[in-house]
């Protein structure tokens, strides 16, 4: 069962959408006009109940049909503080933001599914319509959790997708287990003792501290944590003095860390406090350390990840698999994934700039794929 022909036909009308969209911009908690651009064609669409104001800007559209199960689709739609560098048609109207991740492209395969759904209703019970505010590192999931989202609009199932540079166009995967890694971030202020350059015997150096810091917590990855387990620890910033002549008081370093299983969270983050305190101890410094727990990793469940890989099949053929490596970055679909089972997929975006770029832009001929795609999820599910 290839691409969905009633979606295909309106395909013209998801890239008007989704121009629109992507020529008006707004960040995280910021999109107003894209909020009330998604009520307004749901109700369009003659979805039945629509919500705005969900964990800040998000919306929530419900289509029902009868007594069923109930099952949920989700779409990010915020934007990036970046300037875009291309000079298409839809380029942002909004200096210094731009969708360089495709969450346009995201919201409006999520209509094209909710214009087919909400005309046929193919389906027994409710589909659930999650357009979620604040992805791109402020929790939008978390926000429209804490507002009641499940307690409102009671789900049984989650299912998302995201654009992936790179694959080619139209190329549907997901697998079970971790598809993207925690996010968790650190600052560490390390305070010694300020010196004249020349006189180092009077210092307490915190940038040979820090230094020694650098390589000392690269120990949690090779000689403390399961090497069959993936754990990434990097540090991203060092900054520290201001002259050539003066060892100064205090080293600042921040830095990133990844991994996929949840006791590797909760061993990094008892021992790599300690790690980084008994390091300075013994250059006679001190360290504040102000660990950030991020979004936790995107785990697949099993269950979920067969379905939704079989309705991939069933749209994409051959172009659909589940020959895919879980990916270091993060996403917080992630919260949604811890309260309800689901499945989270990529589609290709082909061969176009890499996501967070100035000249990244959402391939338009996904639209009707990714579309159909979440359409038949909702159909299956609902059977």
């Amino acid at each position: 069962m290839p691409i969905i022909n009633r979606i295909a036909g309106f395909h013209n009308e998801m890239i008007e959408w989704r121009h629109d969209i992507h020529s008006n911009p707004e960040l995280a908690y910021q999109e107003k006009k894209t909020a009330k651009k998604v009520a307004a064609l749901l109700k369009d669409f003659g979805v039945d109940e629509v919500v705005e104001g969900i964990g800040g800007t998000g919306v929530v559209g419900v289509i029902k049909n009868g007594e069923g199960k109930k099952v949920a689709l989700r779409a990010d739609m915020d934007a990036l503080p970046i300037r875009e560098a291309n000079q298409c048609d839809h380029v942002s109207n909004n200096d210094g933001v731009m969708h360089a991740c495709g969450h346009d492209g995201h919201t409006t395969m999520l209509l094209g599914a909710a214009k087919y759904l909400a005309e046929t209703r193919k389906f027994k019970g409710q589909v659930i319509l999650v357009f979620q505010p604040a992805e791109e590192g402020f929790a939008g999931a978390k926000a429209m959790i804490d507002d009641g989202l499940f307690e409102k609009f009671p789900a049984d199932s989650i299912y998302g997708m995201h654009n992936m540079p790179g694959l080619e166009t139209g190329h549907l995967r997901v697998a079970p287990g971790p598809m993207m890694a925690a996010a968790d971030n650190f600052d560490i202020k390390i305070s010694g003792k300020g010196a004249h350059g020349a006189m180092p015997e009077d210092s307490i150096d915190p940038i040979v501290c820090g230094s020694a810091l650098v390589q000392a917590i690269q120990s949690l990855v090779s000689r403390n944590s399961d090497p069959k387990k993936t754990l990434v620890v990097s540090v991203t910033k060092f900054n520290s003095g201001h002259a050539y002549n003066v060892i100064p008081d205090y080293a600042e370093l921040s830095g990133t860390i990844r991994y996929f299983d949840q006791e590797t969270g909760k061993f990094i983050r008892k021992k790599f406090p300690k790690i980084v305190e008994d390091l300075c101890a013994t250059y006679g410094a001190k360290a504040e350390v102000d660990y950030k727990e991020g979004y936790p990793p995107t785990i697949n469940e099993n269950t979920s990840s067969e379905f939704a890989l079989k309705v991939a099949k069933e749209v994409a053929g051959s172009n659909a698999s589940d020959q895919q490596m879980p990916m270091m970055g993060s996403e917080d679909f992630s919260y949604f994934l811890q309260e309800k089972p689901g499945a989270y997929a990529w589609i290709g975006n082909g061969n176009s700039a890499s996501l967070h770029n100035p000249s990244y832009d959402f391939n338009d001929d996904n639209l009707p794929i990714g579309a159909s795609f979440l359409a038949r999820i909702a159909e299956n599910k609902l059977l």
